[in-house]
């Protein structure tokens, strides 16, 4: 068997049922997500928004496309008639444009709020009194848009007890946002390298590149 049929198998027998696998292929050739398709799974990340549209232009339009990297205003429109769910809305002027491209192509888009947990000025995020406040007026707002959880990236470190501390962070304020807005179901956190620790505080939904397509490609 394929090592990535291989890997996607081994996922499939031993997450928890209530954890989403998204497959990130991000640099990885389009074979590679027929691959794993084929081995059954459709949920698949991108961080890249041209390369997302270019997979989704040859690849079964069944597979549900997730945006996993930052999202710039200005490319939203790009994906706007396929993307399954946006995990990295940082601010209220994307949610507003996501709204408006989503409005223009008669569907609504489901987003995940990504707030900053991670101590590193590279990692984005909004503040949990920003997330609050959005969730409190969105719907009003951007009718076509359903906030449906909350997105975290931990710090690229190899204290694990600082990881398992970001990560329970978020959980705690994912609880207390759910007794006020019971949509709010995904909780988006952990990667390859601390999905288990991740999953451990309450994630279900979790982003794997490497441990199913083997190294990334760069350049």
């Amino acid at each position: 068997m394929n090592r990535i049929a291989e890997n996607i198998n081994y996922f499939k027998e031993n997450l928890p049922q209530e954890v989403t696998l998204v497959a990130v292929s991000k640099t990885k050739p389009a074979e590679d997500v027929q691959t794993a398709y084929d081995a059954g799974h459709l949920d698949f990340g991108e961080n890249r928004v041209q390369e997302m549209v270019e997979k989704y232009e040859i690849l079964p339009k069944d597979i549900r496309w997730h945006q996993i990297g930052h999202l710039q205003k200005n490319k939203v429109k790009y994906i706007a008639p396929f993307v399954h769910l946006i995990h990295s809305v940082d601010s209220e002027s994307l949610l507003k444009e996501i709204n408006k491209q989503a409005l223009r192509n008669e569907r609504t888009i489901s987003c995940l709020l990504q707030i900053r947990i991670a101590d590193e000025e590279t990692k984005f995020g909004m503040e949990q009194e920003e997330a609050e406040k959005i969730l409190s007026t969105y719907q009003e707002k951007f009718p076509s848009v359903k906030i449906i959880g909350l997105m975290g990236m931990s710090t690229f470190t190899e204290d694990k007890t600082q990881i398992r501390n970001e990560f329970r962070g978020l959980k705690i304020f994912f609880d207390k946002l759910k007794t006020q807005n019971p949509e709010l179901q995904t909780l988006s956190m952990g990667m390859s390298g601390d999905y288990q620790i991740a999953m451990e505080e309450g994630s279900n939904m979790i982003r794997v590149g490497s441990s199913v397509f083997g190294n990334r490609n760069y350049g």
